[in-house]
C-alpha cells in the first residue's frame, strides 16, 4: 500500500505541513523543519524542495493549487538568487545521510551535524558555505568565514558546485606551525 504524501502550503518563504502523524514523523526521524505548537511542521524552502523532489510532500499555494518541484524552484529563485547552488549542497548532504539546517544566526548558509546526530542531541560539526566553482572570495571574505566557524566552535566547509551540479567539499582549518 502506497503511503499518502504529506500536504503542505507555501506561505511566503516557508512551507507549513498539515497536522499529521506523518508530518511529525518527518521531523522526529530526520529532523526536517521545526515542530510548531499546532502539531504542524514548518519547513524551509530548501527542505520543501528536497521533500517535493523525493515525492514525500505535495506543496500547494494559498489558492489550493498544487506546486510542482520546478514551479517551487522558480518561486524560490525570486527571493534567493543563489537557491540552485544552495540546493545542490543541501541535497548532496541529505543524500549522504546528514542532517543539514540553516545557519543564519551563525552568519553562514548551513550547519551540518555528524552522521547519525540530530539537532538537540549534540552541536553541529560544520558550518557550510556553498559557492559555484566560478566564484571567488577575497582574503577578507575568506578570513571572515573562518572566524565565524572558529567563534562558533565548528569546522568550516566550503561546498563547491560545478556546472553539472556536482559538489566537492573543502574543509578549512586553522594551523599553528
Amino acid at each position: 500500500m502506497a503511503k499518502e504524501k504529506i500536504t503542505a502550503v507555501l506561505d511566503n518563504e516557508k512551507v507549513i505541513t498539515e497536522n499529521s502523524n506523518e508530518a511529525r514523523e518527518l521531523y522526529n526521524q530526520s529532523r526536517y523543519g521545526s515542530l510548531m505548537q499546532s502539531g504542524k511542521v514548518q519547513l524551509s524552502l530548501l527542505e520543501a524542495l528536497y521533500l517535493s523532489k523525493k515525492d514525500k510532500i505535495k506543496v500547494f499555494d494559498k489558492k489550493n493549487k498544487e506546486i510542482s518541484f520546478g514551479s517551487l524552484m522558480k518561486k524560490a529563485k525570486r527571493t534567493d538568487k543563489r537557491i540552485s547552488i544552495r540546493y545542490a549542497v543541501f541535497e548532496d548532504f541529505r543524500e549522504r545521510g546528514y542532517v543539514i539546517k540553516t545557519a543564519l544566526k551563525f552568519g553562514a548558509d548551513f550547519r551540518v551535524y555528524a552522521r547519525g546526530v540530530k539537532p538537540g542531541e549534540d552541536h553541529a560539526k560544520w558550518i557550510v558555505y556553498p559557492a559555484h566553482e566560478s566564484e571567488s572570495l577575497t582574503w577578507y571574505e575568506f578570513a571572515a568565514k573562518n572566524r565565524v566557524a572558529h567563534s562558533t566552535k565548528k569546522r568550516l566547509m566550503m561546498g563547491v558546485v560545478d556546472d553539472e551540479g556536482d559538489v566537492s567539499y573543502w574543509e578549512i582549518k586553522w594551523v599553528k606551525p
